[in-house]
This record gives C-alpha cells, sequence and structure tokens, in this order.
C-alpha cells in the first residue's frame, strides 16, 4: 500500500481500541503492521456483537490494512517468534497494564536487545507510576477521573455525564500515531530509538485544557466552582427547531448580529446585556433562552437558509442514518465501501488526512485471526515443519483453523 509511511514496519501487541485504532492509522498511512494475537480467539473485538460472516463491525473497523499472526505469548516459543519479528520492526506497540510486557518478555529492554533503533511505544490508563498505574481502567473510568464527565454535565453541581462514545480511547489513538511518526522523524535525524509512553488520562487531560480549564489556568486566581446548575444551560449550543434539532454558534459581534438579523430581532443588538462579547457571556443564560425561543419558531431547513444568508455558523444535526449521505460528506468521499472476503460488502471512513505527494490508496480488508501466520513466520526464517510443530502445539493457527 503507498502512503508517507511505506517501509514502516509496525508489531501490534495492542487489542480493544486505543492501540488498535492508533495502529490502523499508522496501517492507513502505509505501514506495514503485523497485528500479534492470541492463537484462541484473538483481540477480544472479534467476539463481540454486530457481526457478519464471522467478522465484528468493531474488529473491522480498527483493524483493516494489518497482518494477523497468532502467537501464544504465554509459551516461550511464542515470544521466542515475537522477538524474531522485532529484529525487523521499525515500531513496537504495546498496551498491556504496566508490568505485565516485561514479565511475558517482550517490554522495551528485550525488544531494544534485538532491535537497538526500535521505537517501542507503551499506551496506559491511567498513567506508568503512581498507585492507579496498576488498576485496570476502561474509558469510562478515564471521563470520570479526568474531569470530562463534570464538563460534559454542564456544572459542577449538575449530574456528570459521559460522552456518549469511548472519546479517551480513541483520542488517545489519535494521539498515539502522532507521537511514534514524530518518533520516526527524530530516529532519522539522530539515528537513535526511543520509548514512547502515552497514558489516556495524560491525554484527555490536555485534550480538556486548551478550552476547559481557563478557570485554572492563573495560578492564585482560580474560579470558584460553578455551583448553579444552569450555569451552562445549551453549552452544546443545541436548540430544538419546529421540526428537529440544530447547531447555531453565534460568539462575535458579526455572527451576533447576523443571528439577530436572520430571527427578526434587531432589539438584542441594543440590549446592554448583549453589545459586547463579554456581556454576552456573562448572560448566557438568558441569552441562549431567547435564541431557543425564536428558533422553536420554524424548521431547520429554513433556518439553515436563513442563517447560512447572514453567515451565522449552523448545521442540522443528522442521525447516524443520515450522515454518511449527507451532501458534503460526499463531497468529501469521506466514506468508502468496499467488498471484504468474508463480512460482505461494508462501509468505513476513509482515514481523514490527504497526502500530495505520497497518495494513499484504498485500504486492505481486516483479516482472519491467524491468516498470514505462515506467511509471516516463513519470511522470519521459520521452516515448514518448525511452523506445523508451532500450529500442533497451539502456540500459532493457520487460516484453516481460524476460519468462522
Amino acid at each position: 500500500m503507498a502512503g508517507p509511511l511505506q517501509g514502516i514496519r509496525v508489531i501490534d501487541l495492542t487489542t480493544m481500541i486505543s492501540g488498535p485504532l492508533a495502529t490502523m492509522t499508522l496501517a492507513d498511512q502505509g505501514a506495514e503492521v503485523l497485528k500479534i494475537e492470541h492463537p484462541k480467539g484473538g483481540d477480544h473485538s472479534r467476539q463481540v456483537t454486530g457481526r457478519r460472516g464471522g467478522m465484528s463491525a468493531s474488529f473491522l473497523n480498527n483493524n483493516r490494512g494489518k497482518k494477523s499472526v497468532t502467537l501464544n505469548l504465554k509459551d516461550p516459543r511464542g515470544v521466542e517468534a515475537a522477538l524474531r519479528l522485532c529484529e525487523t520492526a521499525d515500531v513496537v506497540i504495546q498496551n498491556f497494564r504496566p508490568g505485565v510486557v516485561d514479565r511475558i518478555g517482550l517490554g522495551e529492554a528485550a525488544v531494544r536487545a534485538v532491535r537497538p533503533d526500535v521505537i517501542y511505544a507503551s499506551i496506559a490508563g491511567f498513567g506508568f507510576t503512581g498507585e492507579w498505574a496498576r488498576r485496570p481502567v476502561y474509558d469510562p473510568l478515564i471521563q470520570a477521573l479526568s474531569g470530562l464527565a463534570s464538563v460534559q454535565g454542564g456544572a459542577d453541581a449538575a449530574r456528570p455525564r459521559l460522552v456518549r462514545t469511548i472519546l479517551p480511547d480513541k483520542l488517545t489513538a489519535i494521539q498515539t500515531a502522532q507521537a511514534i511518526t514524530a518518533a520516526l522523524l527524530a530516529r532519522t535525524r539522530t539515528g537513535e530509538g526511543s520509548h514512547v509512553q502515552i497514558s489516556m488520562l495524560d491525554t484527555v487531560l490536555a485534550f480538556l485544557w486548551s478550552s476547559d480549564m481557563a478557570g485554572y489556568t492563573f495560578v492564585g486566581d482560580e474560579l470558584e466552582p460553578a455551583r448553579d446548575g444552569d450555569a451552562q444551560t445549551f453549552v452544546e449550543l443545541i436548540y430544538q427547531t419546529a421540526d428537529g434539532w440544530m447547531a447555531v454558534s453565534a460568539h462575535t459581534d458579526s455572527t451576533w448580529a447576523g443571528l439577530s438579523a436572520a430571527v427578526g430581532r434587531p432589539d438584542w443588538l441594543e440590549d446592554p446585556r448583549f453589545v459586547t462579547v463579554a456581556a454576552r457571556e456573562e448572560n448566557k443564560p438568558v441569552r441562549l433562552e431567547l435564541t431557543q425561543e425564536a428558533l422553536l419558531k420554524d424548521t431547520t431547513e429554513n433556518w439553515m437558509r436563513r442563517l447560512t444568508d447572514h453567515d451565522v455558523p449552523c448545521a442540522p444535526v443528522l442521525t447516524r442514518a443520515e450522515v454518511y449521505t449527507h451532501p458534503q460528506v460526499q463531497a468529501n468521499a469521506t466514506v468508502l465501501e468496499q467488498e471484504h472476503p468474508q463480512a460482505g460488502r461494508i462501509r468505513q471512513a476513509r482515514t481523514p488526512a490527504r497526502f500530495s505527494a505520497t497518495p494513499i490508496g484504498d485500504p486492505a480488508p481486516a483479516r482472519r485471526l491467524g491468516e498470514d501466520t505462515r506467511t509471516v513466520l516463513a519470511e522470519a526464517g521459520y521452516d515448514a515443519e518448525a511452523i506445523d510443530d508451532m500450529i500442533a502445539h497451539g502456540i500459532a493457527t493457520d487460516t484453516q483453523e481460524s476460519a468462522p
């Protein structure tokens, strides 16, 4: 596959979402990714619901473009085979709980012994040090501990709410892919590898700080927590219309003037509560309540036309069933349809980055468990007899054994 990372080999020891999505991003951009899975069942995401042809949508959407190699890493021969693959790797990435990968025999020191300039990447939930480092972690726990659930709730006194997608997992995946490419770039300059460590907690806190922690930025001048449950009413700026929902954002003087004109309320421009950006921020609840009252009087389609005519940022709220057929999504060629050998015709989002000098082709579909085991081990120097013996002892599997 073409792309800016063509020629880069990645050994992927990760499971679930954050690691697999990070390595899929690298695969989409041209890297060769060898996904190492346990012979019995493989990545947990292979087993979840939402399936066709023996393939789950979750696995398809986080593991395309990779080769699947099965190795039992609880067996010394499986670890030995994994280390042999690491000899030719540019990147090794793992998301075991801190300490586990070293006990297995695939920690940074072991891998660097066979590939000194490797980029070794580790993903953790809460971090790599401290009493929380070894605790089990899932996305909702990070949303809770990072403050994201409180931000989503709207005010400190309001009921905390989860973002209804696994944002910490997916955000960590994006951050990890970017950090790995940065480390690869540094290696071209220095010739030295490095250990990239990323925690989900750190990632979400950094994400929040750019827009949601202004009141705690100036040391000594921290804001008192907002106790008013209505302090952030309509904080998402989603409004109900006569026939649906839409988003409208009028933060600047010009867009506030446009909104006032579009809804037929020129008096808002003379109201002392709204004459400046600061005044509108101080009087946010009443301002947003008035906006909601106005937008209930017409349909989303009509408001889209009138607000757009006045250059007010706006968009309809689309359902998941509507979004992939929206004209702008189609204009962007965001969604790709392909035939999958087992799952049939599937629909997925393309990788969002486009590269003019190294264009990316269509991604290869996600593979069946162990589909590439024989080929990859043979390329690593194992003869057919040795591979058969590993399969016979449950250290690896072949395609036939793992076929649905």
